[in-house]
């Protein structure tokens, strides 16, 4: 037991004493549920006790019975704000001789549900402890409680206890040790509990000089080279940040040459100030009530939002486009080193272009040494990466584009319990690993492009911690049909039984999984291309059906890539091939195609596409916005930031095509797109508008022959908020219900999910 016995309060009143047993599950490890319960029963004056039992909590007490409906109903009512408890059964039980209330040892059940929680936020009541001078945490960067702090980043293996994590090397000094045992304590069993006594330090260095180990001197050095516009690496809680002066235009292009990261946006962390902490961000960006929910969440995500003319941030945040991604600081060493800086921050993942982000001192100084000028190191181990998450508020809700610290493993609740545990490991861009058991599945934080030794050690790193963590051992894996994905062809290494999904299948499965309470689906799949069941690149595709059973029954018109994959960053071979197809002349083409068109003639390294994705990599070439992308997306994005003039759609031809399939002609689209009498933000918002117009035909269409309970839009390209919000602003006022992805990305990160949910039905389907 961890506390001295203390006398339950008397009532001399005559009441019935009865004693009772609840079992409850969800959300309720790592977060003081129990120390909750302590107190919630003894301010009732009830006898009795709680204990974890594996991943659930049991509790017995027995009291006056208006005492034990109380305490009963304050159990869900006034639980801790980051639990999320469940109750599972209650029964009535015999009383025993028990004189006070405690907490008693866990104990672990073989077959208990297991819930990793995700990292926190610093809580408000530790933030007022760090800004107290007469606190002995006072301006210590590694302040937390039950209500906060690490927990997937450190934990080593459950049960989450201390031992168990990455602070087993840190001693509690005597004060600390108290509180861990004291269940009154907010930091009672708060694991990675600790004090400037016995706990994790920082140090800052900077090649060639001596470093600062002293936390107070160290931060103070990391907060001057910032003001003096230096890089510097910070280690926060999933990884390392890239962090300058977000005012500073030398240090953000220093930073672009260096990484080398010519264009792609960075993300800036702001002080907190005013009442509700985002006085700052309002005099950079446009915020409206999702967004400050989002920003001031637990999970402190990134959050893109409209930037202001004149706003204090350089130019060079996000070159070419109208958002920025915001975030505010979220643990106790962001907090500090913000406030003192009193200054907005570029705050980029620390990691080389599409791996995982960096997490230990050895790795940053080696790996991107060229790029930080100067250091801030702390000695707390992270035992695996978590970036930060990311949203859009699109259609009037937010949307998750990339799971990460604060919201990963995300658990989802399956349809129907599996016979055997499976592993969904993903697609090989925005990569994510899902693991399924029973009827639960859990989905890993973003893992990164497959591309690198780096990126597959951290994947194959995950897969193994996950399996560990719930203590389950997979005997099957999923993957995508993409024979060269990474995640397919280690798939295929492991020798266990595999089963392959298709790309959009995955995709239209992950939007169904979400929602499971529509039956009957037409889901349009539009991303940047996927192997399709012919061979092909899908990525403009319309899916028929449910799980299990899609019938593709529409499309985009194919075209033929030429240079195949290289096209993904060079948008202007889109373009061309567009113009090649329908016997138009490009005469601002970039490049001498003379070879390449020779070439794509001969169908040679030119694969078929129906990709929406290349479509809109076209648009912006042909538009003269971009011929050459530095980052995924790139054309796309500015395209859609070119929308400021209203345009008409141009009417699409909808036709009959191989197999039945209602084929949409973007044909008139290339000499539109190619008239430079027109307006660029005439042509970019047209463009929009004629693809929502031709995805609500194939939509009208299609219900004349089908019966349609749900339209679904999913797929990378449906993070493009101008064709989204206009694509369901058609199909609601034409009678439709429609589905966008909330929870799980409609991006490759969700394919994972989709592979599980997907697979499970299939199963479902054979076996009738």
């Amino acid at each position: 037991m961890h506390d001295d016995p203390q006398p339950v309060p008397t009532d001399s009143s005559p009441q019935q004493i009865v004693a009772r047993r609840w079992i409850l599950g969800g959300r309720i490890q790592a977060v003081g549920f129990r120390p909750f319960v302590y107190r919630v029963a003894h301010r009732h004056g009830l006898s009795g006790w709680v204990r974890n039992h594996g991943g659930q909590v049991e509790i017995l007490a027995q009291g006056a019975l208006a005492a034990i409906d109380e305490f009963a109903a304050a159990l869900l009512a006034e639980a801790p704000p980051l639990a999320q408890p469940e109750m599972l059964s209650v029964e009535d039980t015999r009383a025993a001789t028990l004189q006070t209330f405690t907490i008693l040892e866990s104990e672990e059940g073989l077959n208990a549900p297991i819930h990793v929680p995700p990292d926190y936020f610093a809580c408000d009541d530790c933030l007022r402890d760090l800004q107290d001078p007469g606190n002995r945490r006072y301006r210590y960067p590694f302040i937390n409680c039950t209500q906060c702090g690490p927990r997937y980043t450190l934990i080593r293996h459950l049960p989450y206890d201390r031992a168990n994590t990455t602070m087993a090397g840190f001693t509690l000094c005597a004060e600390c040790q108290h509180e861990y045992r004291d269940p009154a304590d907010r930091r009672f069993h708060a694991e990675p509990i600790a004090c400037p006594v016995c706990g994790p330090a920082v140090e800052f260095c900077v090649a060639g000089t001596p470093a600062v180990h002293e936390t107070p001197a160290a931060l103070a050095a990391g907060v001057a080279a910032l003001r003096a516009g230096r890089i510097v690496a910070v280690k926060g809680v999933g990884g390392y940040h890239l962090m300058c002066d977000a005012r500073d235009a030398a240090a953000v292009v220093r930073l672009r040459l260096r990484k080398p990261r010519p264009h792609k946006p960075f993300a800036v962390m702001f002080p907190l100030r005013g009442k509700d902490g985002l006085d700052a961000v309002r005099e950079a960006v446009m915020l409206d009530d999702e967004s400050v929910r989002l920003l001031r969440s637990p999970m402190r995500p990134i959050v893109l939002c409209q930037k202001k003319a004149g706003g204090p941030l350089c130019t060079e945040i996000a070159p070419g486009l109208k958002e920025i991604g915001i975030m505010l600081p979220y643990s106790p060493l962001h907090h500090l080193l913000i406030a003192d800086l009193d200054a907005p921050v570029v705050a980029t993942s620390a990691n080389v272009s599409g791996e995982p982000v960096l997490t230990n001192q050895v790795q940053i100084e080696e790996r991107l040494g060229h790029v930080a000028e100067a250091y801030l190191h702390h000695n707390r181990p992270i035992e695996r990466p978590a970036d930060d998450a990311v949203y859009r508020v699109i259609a009037q809700r937010p949307r998750l584009l990339r799971l990460g610290r604060g919201g990963a493993p995300l658990e989802r609740q399956l349809p129907l319990r599996l016979a055997q545990p499976l592993l969904a490991v993903g697609g090989h861009t925005k990569n994510t690993v899902a693991l399924a058991w029973e009827d639960r599945v859990v989905i890993s934080p973003h893992i990164g492009d497959l591309d690198s030794p780096r990126s597959l050690a951290v994947f194959e790193q995950v897969v193994g911690d996950l399996q560990t963590l719930y203590r389950v051992k997979v005997s099957a894996v999923v993957c995508d049909a993409h024979p060269g994905y990474g995640s397919t062809r280690w798939a295929k290494r492991t020798g266990l039984s595999l089963t392959t999904i298709y790309h959009h299948h995955a995709h239209a499965s992950a939007l169904a999984g979400e929602f499971p309470q529509a039956r009957n689906w037409l889901t349009f799949t539009w991303d940047g291309a996927g192997y399709g069941e012919d061979g092909t690149l899908w990525g403009g595709e319309a899916l028929l059906g449910r799980p299990g059973v899609w019938r593709r029954v529409a499309r985009l018109r194919p075209f033929r890539l030429p240079g195949g994959e290289r096209a993904a960053r060079q948008p202007w071979r889109s373009a061309a091939a567009l113009c090649w197809e329908t016997g138009n002349t490009w005469d601002s083409c970039p490049e001498d195609t003379t070879l390449l068109f020779a070439a794509w003639q001969q169908h040679v390294n030119s694969p078929p596409t129906s990709a929406a994705g290349r479509l809109f990599d076209a648009a912006a070439s042909l538009t003269g916005l971009l011929h050459r992308a530095s980052y995924e997306g790139q054309g796309p994005m500015y395209l859609e930031v070119a929308c400021t003039a209203p345009a008409a759609a141009i009417t699409l031809p909808l036709r009959r095509a191989t197999g039945g399939l209602w084929e949409c002609d973007w044909a008139p689209l290339v000499p539109y797109l190619t008239d430079a009498a027109l307006p660029v933000a005439q042509r970019a918002a047209g463009f929009h508008a004629s693809l929502a117009h031709s995805l609500h035909q194939q939509a009208r269409m299609l219900r004349l022959e089908h019966r349609i309970d749900a339209v679904g839009l999913t797929g990378g390209v449906f993070q493009n908020r101008i064709l989204t919000e206009h694509a369901c602003a058609l199909l609601q006022d034409d009678g439709f219900t429609v589905y966008l992805a909330r929870d799980i990305p409609c991006n490759d990160a969700g394919i994972s999910f989709g592979q599980i949910v997907e697979w499970q039905a299939q199963l479902a389907a054979h076996s009738q």
